[in-house]
C-alpha cells in the first residue's frame, strides 16, 4: 500500500468523527421532543432529501415507523416526484408534495447537504407557511439558506458530500435509536 492510501483513511474517519461529535446535544434533545410531540398529536414525520439524502430519507422514515413506533413517510416514489416536477418544476415539487400530503399535526424533516437545493429550500418555506414544525439538516456553508428556515437546524461542518451525508445519517439514526430505547424502557 502507498503511504497516501494508508494516510487517507485515518484522516477521513477523523473528519467524520469530528462532524458527528460537533452536534449540539441540546438540539438532539429538542429533536426528540419534536418527534415525541408529533406522536402525541397523532401526526406523522415527513422526511425529504435529494440523491443520497433521499436514500437516507427512505431509511429514516422506515426506521422511525418500524423501530421507533412513529409514523413516517418520504416522497421517493418516482411517479409522485416526476408528476409534481413535471407539472410545477423540479424546484417546486417538495412544496407541492407538502401542500398535498402534510397535515397540520405533522413534523417535517428536510435534508440538503449544501443547504441550497432549491426544491428543499422551497419545501422549507412551504412548511413555514403551513406552520408545520421543521427540522433541517445541512452542511457546507454555515450561513446556508436552509439552516435559517427550521425550528431546529442541524449543520455538519464540512464541504465534502459524503462526510456531510454520513454525519446526517448518524445523527438521524441516533434519534431513531433514542426513541426506540425510550419505548423499550417504558414497556
Amino acid at each position: 500500500m502507498t503511504t497516501n492510501t494508508i494516510n487517507f483513511f485515518p484522516e477521513y474517519f477523523s473528519n467524520i468523527a469530528a462532524c458527528v461529535n460537533g452536534v449540539d446535544l441540546d438540539q438532539l434533545a429538542s429533536a426528540i421532543k419534536f418527534l415525541r410531540d408529533s406522536r402525541k398529536r397523532g401526526g406523522k414525520v415527513i422526511v425529504v432529501g435529494n440523491g443520497g439524502s433521499a436514500a437516507m430519507a427512505s431509511h429514516i422514515s422506515v426506521d422511525l415507523t418500524k423501530v421507533a413506533g412513529l409514523r413516517a413517510i418520504n416522497f421517493n416514489e418516482a411517479d409522485l416526484l416526476t408528476c409534481l416536477a413535471n407539472d410545477y418544476g423540479y424546484e417546486h415539487w417538495v412544496e407541492k408534495a407538502l401542500e398535498y400530503y402534510a397535515d397540520p399535526i405533522d413534523l417535517v424533516v428536510l435534508i440538503s447537504s449544501s443547504g441550497t437545493s432549491s426544491n428543499i429550500v422551497n419545501g422549507a418555506r412551504q412548511a413555514r407557511q403551513m406552520k408545520l414544525p421543521l427540522i433541517t439538516f445541512s452542511g457546507f456553508d454555515s450561513d446556508n439558506v436552509l439552516r435559517k428556515l427550521g425550528d431546529l437546524n442541524f449543520w455538519a461542518e464540512s464541504h465534502a458530500y459524503n462526510i456531510v451525508e454520513m454525519t446526517h445519517h448518524i445523527w438521524l439514526l441516533s434519534l431513531v435509536d433514542k426513541l426506540a430505547a425510550d419505548n423499550s424502557d417504558s414497556s
